[in-house]
């Protein structure tokens, strides 16, 4: 049975869709079932892990209007080494289909329901706000995995985090927790970052990874080709340090290797 896991930050441009797309594709490198879900209209997962967004079939749009199921809408994403239920800004519109809806927040979790068990980790990409997409994320996760900067604004951004998972557990999901906070754009000659780091593990202890992930320009350069680091140049520090993570998780879950993958 997966673990669901959503990876969310309200404040932009802290790595989260590149942790998404190097994650997925680091765990899918030891041999776990990944499914990636976008679940940010503006589809940069989606294209990151090599489809194009503005030729899809199905997206999570018609996944969430319950006009295809889970299974009809995912698709293998082969140049990266997983599965991605896809998305492209029909997505928006999904918020506003939903609106009058009852059980609206509960659309993915029934959908990720369906699959749950052909895989054993969804990750799920949220948009950098708190509206319905990201209500429905949070709702259909076990844990959320918060991607931050080493600085003072991302401390206050943590902050208003924590209180939107707070919000969502006395509503609509009552056993999410935290999984973990990984510092990314890690600058280690900063005093700024040692400082906020300590910060950090003093508060949350050991839900802070130990793997960070560095300032890397081919982390920044894969997605303009549709893969994720590993697979653009897997000795680059970028992608050592996801595989990094990806060991760092799959030793805290003690999850056993998948050598196949059930169809989809």
């Amino acid at each position: 049975m997966a673990r669901v896991i959503a990876v969310t930050n309200q404040k932009g441009g802290v790595g989260k869709t590149t942790t998404c797309v190097n994650l997925a594709a680091s765990l899918a490198a030891t041999k776990r079932r990944v499914l990636l879900v976008d679940m940010d209209p503006q589809g940069n997962a989606t294209m990151g892990s090599g489809i194009d967004k503005n030729a899809l079939a199905l997206s999570g749009y018609d996944l969430l209007t319950k006009r295809a199921t889970a299974a009809e809408v995912i698709i293998p994403a082969d140049a990266s080494g997983f599965d991605i239920l896809p998305s492209n800004g029909d997505l928006t519109a999904a918020e506003v289909a939903l609106m009058n809806e009852i059980g609206r927040e509960h659309r993915l979790r029934l959908a990720i329901n369906s699959v749950r068990d052909r895989y054993d980790y969804v990750l799920i990409d949220c948009p950098p706000s708190l509206n319905l997409l990201t209500v429905n994320a949070l709702s259909a996760a076990d844990t959320v995995l918060i991607p931050m900067q080493c600085e003072y604004y991302a401390l206050e951004g943590l902050a208003a985090l924590m209180n939107t998972i707070e919000q969502i557990q006395e509503t609509v999901n009552p056993e999410l927790k935290v999984e973990g906070i990984l510092r990314t754009m890690y600058d280690p000659r900063n005093s700024l970052t040692l400082d906020v780091s300590s910060q950090l593990s003093e508060f949350f202890g050991d839900k802070v990874y130990r793997a960070v992930i560095p300032r890397n320009v081919r982390l920044a350069e894969a997605p303009s080709y549709g893969i994720p680091a590993l697979k653009y140049d897997r000795v680059s520090k970028g992608a050592v340090a996801y595989l990094a993570l990806a060991g760092e998780m799959v030793r805290r879950h003690g999850t056993q290797k998948t050598t196949t993958a059930l169809p989809v």
